[in-house]
């Protein structure tokens, strides 16, 4: 895999762990060649995982919309940064699609919850068929895998579909589960 989209918060959380995992994941996609895309924001485990990449000498490939540099959230003069300026959350959502091979979601709140939905829905209706996963740093995703799971056996989801979301709680686990699914 080249480039991966990560879906994830655009502040830190209470708990430092998320961030420096975000970090560390911007460190080994570095490591790896791998092009970070991200939503462009320069704070929060956003920051943590495109400082991350940089540090490291990666590729960073950001989509963000315009009201958020107005309110210069974003990253957007830094060497090895290539942003791009939309008008919308939804052709933020889009860019990033058409640029990644796969999708891996970290902990996050609302805004990360609606990407990793949107992006799942359109897997299912069949816009795209690139894997998605959760990365399940210190078992934060475990809460929603269980909501999902209900959601399956109470047939509101197909069992299929659910077993096509990945959820690893190592990064490598994660790239290799994305890599099958590919």
């Amino acid at each position: 895999m080249q480039r991966l989209a990560i879906f994830l918060g655009s502040r830190d959380g209470s708990d430092p762990q998320h961030a420096e995992s975000a970090y560390a994941v911007g460190r080994a996609l570095a490591d790896r060649g791998i092009e970070l895309v991200y939503g462009g924001g320069g704070s929060g485990l956003m920051g943590q995982v495109s400082q991350g990449v940089l540090d490291h000498g990666g590729h960073v490939y950001g989509v963000i919309p315009r009201f958020m540099v107005e309110r210069e959230w974003g990253r957007l003069h830094q060497e090895n940064v290539e942003m791009h300026v939309v008008e919308t959350m939804h052709e933020r959502k889009a860019m990033m699609a058409v640029r990644a091979e796969a999708f891996l979601v970290l902990p996050g709140g609302l805004g990360t919850l609606e990407e990793l939905f949107e992006i799942w829905t359109w897997r299912t209706l069949g816009l795209h068929d690139k894997p998605i996963g959760l990365l399940d740093v210190g078992g934060f995703w475990q809460p929603l895998v269980a909501t999902l799971g209900g959601l399956a056996e109470a047939d509101f989801m197909a069992e299929v579909t659910l077993d096509e979301l990945v959820v690893a709680s190592t990064l490598d686990a994660a790239l290799e589960a994305l890599d099958t699914l590919r």
